[in-house]
């Protein structure tokens, strides 16, 4: 099945949809999202994309990410795709965005506008193997210690999100 992405300007008002890959392939600018779930003991539940991915593949990143369909609301999108790659859902909280460019390997460039979504939740998850190849529970502390000696291990736009993610969290549990 054919996917396609909506494609925004960069204040990410809608221009139009394209096919998912002739995006990557032109690294047009489109919209997408990524959770980011937290357990109740503090701890950023990753996932390790699966090694079939057309980019990225086996590396660790946020809970789970992926694109609005047209139409689509992006919190909507964001829980429908929670239940596909981990088999669970949970209330999220939209906490930022941010743009980014990403070329791959592969001729693939990643331009997204994405929407940072955040959940709290101790629901085990039920993968989906053709997307995650596993997934682990760590604190932000040793995420930071891992990502600043092994970067390569970790997708771009979660290195990208890290430190906002951290921050929005911290204030989160002052709020608290």
């Amino acid at each position: 099945m054919e996917e396609f992405v909506i494609l925004v300007d960069q204040h990410d008002r809608e221009t139009g949809i394209m096919e998912k890959m002739q995006a990557h392939r032109k690294a047009e600018l489109h919209r997408a999202f990524s959770v980011f779930v937290f357990n109740s003991k503090g701890e950023l539940m990753l996932q390790q994309r699966a090694f079939s991915k057309y980019h990225s593949p086996g590396l660790w990143t946020n809970t789970c990410c992926s694109h609005p369909r047209p139409g689509e609301d992006t919190e909507a999108a964001a829980h429908r795709r929670l239940v596909e790659e981990m088999g669970f859902d949970c209330q999220l909280s939209k906490a930022f965005h941010f743009t980014y460019i990403a070329p791959f390997d592969n001729d693939l460039t990643e331009h997204e506008v994405d929407h940072v979504f955040i959940g709290f939740s101790d629901e085990l998850p039920v993968i989906n193997t053709d997307e995650v190849a596993s997934f682990k529970f760590e604190s932000l502390e040793n995420i930071g210690n891992q990502m600043n000696n092994n970067p390569e291990q970790f997708t771009v736009w979660f290195r990208i999100a890290f430190d906002r993610v951290v921050e929005y969290y911290s204030k989160k549990l002052q709020d608290n």
